[in-house]
């Protein structure tokens, strides 16, 4: 019984970022595989049925994803350079044959994070594989014509999809535990303000921010 009512005290008590990434590491045993911090936001004063107050955006965390992410590019014209910096690409004739093989499709979206594309190819993806990468939030990014693939690359490595629909609570991945806490601070920081300045209301719109570990405490945040 202490510990159940050391852990509500927990969720009651607020504290500054630095505060709550110290507390929660503190109440989160070790474990045996990688955690991810979580950030959550909930919001209120929305009417989400409302297109207006719904959002989808891409957010590059200023001190990346704090794990390895494989990025794929589907590509018509690149050339061996762009295989040195991206996990796998696809060329156009791959792709019109992979349209009509689902199972090597979904082999290819389980094995990379991110997908990048040229833009002569976004539609041909957008038609045939949308049902599928978009439900799962793997849509490409178009590859702007004159920016080097690598740039891109990194880009979508240190990128989370932040979005806010028809639940009123956002959840926003900010790094892992093998990541500094101040690298985890500058990370939700970059949350905060890429949600808040989305909100009609800004802060107003903010009911409470948590923080956690995957397998952690939840940790209430009073964020400035």
């Amino acid at each position: 019984m202490p510990e159940d009512k050391s852990a509500q005290e927990t969720k009651e008590k607020k504290f500054t970022l630095a505060e709550a990434i110290a507390e929660a590491q503190k109440a989160s045993k070790k474990r045996k595989f990688p955690q991810t911090w979580d950030l959550t936001i909930n919001v209120s004063g929305l009417d989400l049925k409302k297109p207006e107050n719904r959002f989808s955006a891409e957010l590059n965390l200023p001190e990346g994803r704090g794990k390895d992410m494989k990025v794929a590019i589907f590509s018509a014209t690149l050339g061996p350079e762009a295989r040195k910096h991206a996990d796998t690409i696809i060329s156009k004739a791959e792709l019109e044959a992979m349209i009509k093989n689902k199972k090597k499709l979904k082999k290819l979206v389980r094995h990379n994070d991110k997908f990048l594309a040229e833009a002569s190819l976004m539609p041909l993806i957008g038609k045939s594989l949308g049902p599928i990468l978009a439900p799962r939030g793997k849509m490409p990014k178009p590859l702007p014509p004159k920016v080097p693939p690598l740039a891109m690359v990194n880009l979508a490595k240190k990128s989370v999809r932040v979005m806010l629909k028809d639940s009123p609570v956002i959840h926003i991945p900010i790094g892992t535990d093998s990541m500094k806490p101040e690298s985890i601070e500058k990370n939700a920081t970059a949350a905060y303000k890429l949600v808040t300045d989305r909100l009609p209301k800004g802060k107003i719109n903010v009911k409470s921010v948590i923080i956690k570990l995957t397998m952690g405490k939840p940790v209430k945040v009073e964020m400035k």
